[in-house]
């Protein structure tokens, strides 16, 4: 596993790192999207050095399970990354998505840029404000830390094991979900 910088986008390009759930989810997700250049799956905001998925899986590193989205914003603003994120995952569950339970699996946007935390901070207000969620939202706003690039394995994950169950019962539904609600940002 290698640790990369999470605060250097390609020129021109912009980065967020995000976390909402288990990231093969995330990662189809936005794998799919107009506008995003690369999505990586990895570890941040945790404790230790170079994590592996096992140290994430027992919970006690401090790490959430994220992706790190570059993207083209003349293609793509990020606050319709935000919309994207904030539809596909439940961000009222503190430190779970559906039966995927700790600290890893917690809501939460690493932005790269004070733009980024303002713009987070002012869709968290206006999805409060609009009563979106039945519950408070507890997604987390927190600089980038250093992102930790995820095993191979991970990378691609649903494109490579779409028969797998846990893709076929958890990460499908999400992708489907993501084109029919953006279908005009889907990719075709």
């Amino acid at each position: 596993m290698t640790q990369t910088p999470s605060t250097q986008p390609p020129a021109g390009k912009e980065m967020t790192t995000l976390g909402g759930g288990c990231f093969w989810c995330l990662e189809a997700v936005f794998d799919g999207l107009q506008g995003v250049e690369s999505v990586e799956s990895g570890y941040t905001g945790g404790k230790i050095a170079n994590p592996t998925y096992q140290q994430i899986c027992n919970g006690d590193t401090g790490h959430a399970e994220v992706v790190r989205v570059t993207f083209d914003p003349q293609a793509i603003s990020f606050r319709e990354i935000l919309e994207v994120f904030f539809a596909i995952h439940d961000p009222t569950t503190l430190n779970r998505q559906g039966n995927d339970a700790g600290t890893q699996y917690r809501s939460a946007i690493f932005y790269h840029t004070p733009e980024q935390q303002a713009a987070a901070q002012q869709a968290i207000a206006a999805l409060t404000a609009g009563k979106a969620f039945g519950d408070p939202i507890v997604t987390e706003v927190a600089p980038a830390e250093t992102f930790y690039v995820a095993e191979d394995y991970h990378q691609e994950y649903f494109a490579n094991n779409s028969h797998q169950p846990y893709c076929q019962y958890v990460v499908a539904p999400k992708v489907a979900k993501f084109r029919k609600q953006f279908a005009a940002k889907a990719r075709k």
